[in-house]
C-alpha cells in the first residue's frame, strides 16, 4: 500500500502546485478575492484547480480501494497516468480551454479504471 500512498502524495502535491498557480494568476490579473471572474486568463486558471478537485474526490478512495482489493503496483502506474493526464489537461487548459481535452481524457479514463477495478476486486474479496 505503500505506493499508492506514494501516488495520491504526488496527486496531491500537484494539486497544491495548481493552487498556487491559480493565486499567483489572480496577482497578475487582477481578480481581487472573492471575485472568481473577470479576466479569462485568471478563469483558466481557476477552473484547472476547481476542476482537478472534482478529480481528485473520486481518484483518492479509488485509488485506494484498487491498490487494496486489486494491485497496488498496477494502481500506481494507473495513478501516474491520472497525475500525467492532470498535467496535460492544465498546461492545455492554461493555453486555450478546448486544449484540455486529451488531458481530461485520460484522467477520467484512469479513474473509471480505477473505481470500477476497485469496486469489483471489493466484491470479488467479499464472496
Amino acid at each position: 500500500m505503500e505506493l499508492t500512498a506514494i501516488v495520491i502524495g504526488l496527486a496531491l502535491v500537484e494539486y497544491v502546485v495548481f493552487t498556487m498557480l491559480c493565486g499567483r494568476a489572480r496577482g497578475r490579473c487582477g481578480v481581487v478575492a472573492p471575485a472568481t471572474t473577470g479576466d479569462p486568463t485568471f478563469e483558466r486558471y481557476f477552473r484547472v484547480q476547481q476542476n482537478s478537485v472534482e478529480q481528485l474526490i473520486l481518484f483518492v478512495p479509488a485509488m485506494f480501494l484498487f491498490g487494496h482489493y486489486v494491485s497496488a503496483p498496477i494502481g500506481a502506474g494507473i495513478g501516474l497516468v491520472f497525475i500525467l493526464g492532470r498535467a496535460l489537461f492544465a498546461r492545455g487548459y492554461y493555453e486555450d480551454a478546448p486544449k484540455r481535452a486529451a488531458g481530461f481524457g485520460l484522467s477520467l479514463l484512469s479513474n473509471l479504471v480505477l473505481l470500477l477495478g476497485g469496486l469489483i476486486g471489493a466484491v470479488v474479496a467479499y464472496f
